[in-house]
């Protein structure tokens, strides 16, 4: 999440004054090197190397995120930007869900009967696992050199790096968000489901042991994954419904929807309720999201459209963030997990009602 926050003026100032395919080919290409040294390091059992080679990863991702969702308007245009955010949304979900499942698998399969007392030790026995990370970057760095060119580079626009360390970048940027109403909320609304999807994966199995009995890890990442397999769905279906434009309806309703889910979640008995329910979850959260993330699209101005998509990529990131250290607490206190659903459930209907209220002005406005 670091780099999320500390990088979003220059990678915002990447993604517009460059074209958004170099910048997504040059971050590619750095994906490359930064995965094979991370296989080197696993080969040597080097722990630090290899983490800060990862947290590397977290840079490179923040500078390409801009670039990706400002190409996506620039490739299909406005027009088609739910149904396009449908696709992207429910291709990344399918792709995280398959990473989990693929690496969980080949990392209890080298560790079967190995017998290690470190870091190091660990390291070196999954030391295999690098060279998927090899194969999928490099992957990616094909796909990237496919990509058309849309834009050319913009001469005129410099970076200061004292404007940077002294914060006038970040009140510019923020500016660009706090003017447009609209733009805001939807990063609001985008940050607090980021923030309660990141405290329920963190504290789904506490309570799964706690009130189920479910101590199989199996069994609880499947139950999450149905979140994940619901959101696919949910992106796919806000994507249709939006074919002709953005459907508002779907804002207030995939709201309403999570809130219900976390309301009932406490008094499901078992394993496959408690599926069923992550399923709605997911098909809410991507009713929601799709919408959110097209109207932020749609509504920031093309020159500062990478801008717009670092400050978001910022204030999720540190409510994200904000919402994780609440659960680090909860857990270094001992309190127990149903106290922090409780929590997120007020959390949610106190958003939910917002967005009621927005969508409400929003619906007064437009008539």
């Amino acid at each position: 999440l670091i780099p999320f926050i500390l990088l979003m003026s220059p990678a915002g100032y990447c993604s517009d004054k460059y074209p958004k395919d170099l910048m997504m080919r040059i971050t590619a290409l750095a994906a490359v090197v930064l995965t094979l040294l991370i296989t080197l390091f696993y080969y040597l059992g080097w722990f630090w190397p290899a983490f800060a080679m990862t947290l590397l990863l977290a840079v490179q991702s923040a500078v390409f995120s801009p670039a990706k969702y400002g190409f996506i308007r620039e490739l299909v245009g406005d027009e088609n930007l739910a149904r396009a955010n449908g696709l992207v949304q429910a291709t990344t979900t399918i792709s995280i869900l398959a990473g989990i499942f693929l690496f969980s698998i080949l990392f209890e399969h080298l560790l079967v009967g190995v017998n290690y007392s470190g870091r190091s030790e660990l390291l070196s026995a999954i030391a295999p696992i690098g060279w998927c990370l090899v194969v999928i970057s490099l992957l990616e760095f094909a796909i990237a050199f496919a990509l058309p060119r849309m834009q050319d580079i913009d001469a005129a626009m410099r970076f200061d790096w004292r404007q940077y360390v002294g914060g006038q970048y970040l009140r510019f940027n923020l500016a660009a968000v706090r003017e447009q109403k609209i733009i805001l909320n939807s990063i609001a609304g985008l940050a607090v489901f980021w923030a309660i999807s990141q405290v329920m994966l963190a504290a789904f199995p506490a309570y799964a042991k706690e009130t189920l009995g479910v101590t199989n890890t199996v069994v609880i990442q499947g139950m999450l994954a149905c979140a994940g397999f619901g959101i696919v769905a949910g992106s796919i279906i806000a994507g249709w419904l939006s074919r002709q434009g953005v459907d508002m309806r779907l804002i207030p309703a995939g709201a309403c929807g999570i809130s219900i889910c976390l309301l009932v979640l406490p008094g499901l008995p078992d394993v496959v309720s408690n599926s069923v329910n992550f399923v709605v979850w997911g098909m809410m959260g991507g009713c929601l999201i799709i919408p959110l993330n097209t109207l932020i699209q749609h509504y920031a101005e093309s020159g500062e459209l990478g801008r717009v998509i670092a400050a978001s990529n910022l204030i999720q990131n540190c409510v994200m963030l904000g919402f994780l250290i609440m659960t680090a607490t909860f857990a270094v206190m001992g309190l127990s997990s149903l106290w922090l659903i409780t929590i997120l459930q007020g959390v949610a209907l106190t958003g939910t009602a917002v967005i009621f209220i927005g969508y409400r002005w929003h619906a007064r406005r437009s008539s």
